[in-house]
């Protein structure tokens, strides 16, 4: 199966840029593990075979410039190079299923429909996040500061997922 680690990265990275954790090394390594999951959840969603994979190696997924705009995010100089690879839907979907842990977990259950799979367990944080995954992640998973980004492919989610609007918490 082809790579899609450059884009889970990429996208980890804006989210975390953009709805930073609180202060701590703790806080951050577990803000960082719920976006990771959303991420490649949504990639693996975004490009459910090994020819979707290709065809994102050949083309590239866009940039973060218009997540930039929409969210008022003021990248630094030297981030030029990774925000290349971040991809504006799967940012979008990752900002829904960390608004929403029962569509993350609905998300979770539709992947099996394609070539990625992943444990039972392995996305926990993600779809039942836990206190400290919430006090870690608090800007990471408001609602409210998510709906600009969440809103941009909401809809694209709901028909993927077979679900109606896809709607966040």
């Amino acid at each position: 199966m082809p790579d899609l680690s450059p884009v889970i990265a990429s996208c980890t990275r804006w989210l975390l840029n953009a709805y930073p954790p609180p202060a701590g090394a703790f806080s951050r390594a577990l803000a960082e593990s719920q976006a990771r999951q959303a991420t490649a959840l949504a990639a693996a969603l975004r490009y459910p075979t090994p020819m979707d994979v290709q065809l994102l190696d050949l083309l590239g997924p866009g940039g973060a410039d218009r997540l930039d705009r929409l969210t008022g995010h003021d990248p630094r100089p030297d981030d030029a190079a990774w925000r290349t690879w971040v991809d504006e839907t799967v940012v979008s979907w990752a900002a829904c299923f960390l608004a929403d842990p029962a569509l993350a977990s609905h998300a979770h259950q539709t992947l099996a429909t394609t070539e990625h799979h992943t444990g039972a367990g392995a996305l926990r944080r993600l779809t039942e996040p836990g206190i400290r995954d919430t006090e870690a992640a608090v800007l990471l998973r408001h609602p409210d500061l998510l709906e600009p980004v969440a809103a941009l492919h909401r809809s694209r989610l709901g028909e993927r997922l077979n679900v109606e609007g896809a709607p966040t918490a």
